[in-house]
């Protein structure tokens, strides 16, 4: 069976809503086939809006450019097909925390786990995230969590960076609404992906760097301290110094 129309739909699904997410709600369209009345040798042509052609988008909520809180910025985004991975996710992992949190935490990705239950960091690499959170004095009550991309990658696959491009303005509109004053970024590609920088994690650890008003933060990702425990010192070092400057910042 032929499933080429149902691929150019989808092709054409996901570029609209694209266009959708930047404030475009109406489409010119030309009709050029035989079955179609044609007048003065033109093809037919008709405005229709985005919700006419694909009405299980949320046009009213995408086509705004700011939102007023994260649950209504969620049900904007959860149905995403930005990129490939909308196509294979269980779930839509949008983050979990507290939305007024002077310190977010960023990882890189939902991993299988995540994509069962929708939820990030749940997994054997967040249980030591929790862990590290209580080493702090803090837990998931008081901070946000979230990822670069809201989707797993298939087999728990690095998100590639045009994937991290398409899911980059949902995280700046996370942290626009949460408004916080710290950000942890949790392991190489979380790093490299929000700072914009090719730059190794051995570089870009150890110092504080500047992020469009908020201080950031880099260290090693949970699951890196899974495979290599002796990371785990330098870990420690660098939670030290997150928790001191949110001490400084907060109090």
């Amino acid at each position: 069976m032929n499933n080429k129309p149902n691929n150019t739909r989808e092709l054409l699904r996901r570029a609209l809503a694209s266009q959708v997410e930047l404030g475009v709600n109406e489409v010119i369209i030309r009709r050029n086939s035989r079955h179609t009345a044609k007048s003065d040798g033109q093809n037919a042509i008709q405005s229709v809006t985005v919700g006419e052609l694909f009405p299980d988008l949320n046009t009213e909520l995408l086509g705004r450019a700011e939102y007023d809180s994260l649950d209504s910025h969620n049900r904007a985004i959860c149905n995403c097909l930005k990129c490939p991975l909308g196509s294979t996710r269980t779930k839509f992992v949008y983050g979990v925390g507290n939305p007024n949190a002077s310190l977010v935490f960023i990882g890189e990705g939902p991993g299988k786990t995540e994509d069962e239950i929708g939820e990030p960091f749940v997994g054997q690499a967040g249980k030591l995230l929790d862990k590290i959170l209580e080493a702090i004095k803090l837990d998931r009550t008081q901070v946000y969590i979230a990822n670069m991309v809201k989707c797993r990658p298939p087999n728990n696959r690095e998100p590639l960076p045009e994937e991290m491009e398409a899911c980059y303005p949902y995280l700046m509109e996370q942290l626009r609404l949460i408004k916080p004053k710290l950000i942890c970024a949790l392991g190489r590609v979380a790093a490299q992906g929000l700072l914009k920088t090719n730059s190794s994690l051995g570089k870009l650890r150890g110092h504080w760097h500047q992020f469009k008003g908020m201080e950031v933060l880099v260290t090693y990702h949970p699951a890196a301290l899974l495979r290599f425990p002796s990371y785990k010192k330098e870990t420690w070092e660098d939670m030290k110094k997150l928790r001191a400057r949110y001490d400084e910042l907060v109090k």
